[in-house]
């Protein structure tokens, strides 16, 4: 039998914990925001609180005892602190990052942690089919609205098409409505100010036509008109108003 051939169980183990982690992790965070809702919490910042502590226990009489602890209070703070600065030596191109699945993409997105511009390269280079899919049940806890955060302050010029194409597959994923209406109002307001800027982008193309000689004037044009139906298309879905 060739090395090729051979099965590597250990690989194909720890990408079985990883999928059961990844599971266990949505159990969780989908448990507490219906526990959350049951309690008609107060504000959506409640809300938040709420979700974010789903992956903590209640204090056992042990933990309060005198004894040292060895276990971390917050295993997973711990746990993605030193998956930091385990990954700060080597940064892979953002050509050779193709998450397939949601717990690839967390991983991935960690890793340029502190650095918006290689984030928003990041999404532009995945593109909206490819997040449609990795987030095809839904877009993880609070990671909606920092992508329009990071969208919306990294918008390059000659990029809005690519950004469109991010809005739309995000629009498609699971449970879009019910993630977007969780936004707080800093990330609403980012959404907002993206589809504006979006906006501007469009009108300024249509008033840089002029300098465009005639024979492509009318396939520009025709390209233009497209994506701004797009845009008022994804500004419904949105709930953004005109």
């Amino acid at each position: 039998m060739e090395k090729s051939d051979m099965i590597n169980f250990s690989s194909l183990e720890k990408e079985l914990q990883a999928v059961l982690e990844a599971d266990r992790k949505y159990q969780r965070v989908n448990d507490a925001k219906f526990r959350a809702l049951n309690q008609n919490v107060a504000s959506y910042e409640e809300f938040r609180d709420i979700v974010l502590a789903s992956h903590l226990k209640p204090l056992d009489r042990k933990d309060i005892s005198g004894a040292p602890r060895k276990q971390p209070w917050n295993p997973i703070a711990f746990g993605a602190k030193h998956e930091s600065a385990s990954t700060e030596e080597v940064q892979p191109e953002l050509s050779e990052i193709q998450p397939r699945s949601a717990s690839e993409f967390i991983r991935e997105w960690r890793r340029f942690a502190g650095r918006s511009f290689e984030k928003y390269s990041l999404l532009v280079s995945l593109g909206g089919k490819a997040l449609q899919e990795i987030f095809s049940t839904e877009v993880g806890f609070g990671l909606l609205g920092e992508f329009f955060l990071i969208l919306s302050q990294c918008l390059k010029s000659g990029d809005e098409e690519k950004v469109i194409g991010v809005l739309d597959g995000l629009s498609r994923t699971g449970r879009f409505g019910l993630n977007h209406s969780l936004l707080s109002k800093a990330e609403q307001k980012a959404c907002e100010e993206l589809f504006h800027k979006l906006q501007v982008a469009g009108d300024n193309c249509f008033s840089d036509n002029s300098v465009v000689c005639e024979a492509r004037l009318t396939h520009v044009e025709d390209d233009v008109t497209d994506i701004t139906i797009k845009l008022e298309e994804l500004m419904g879905k949105y709930g953004i108003r005109k």
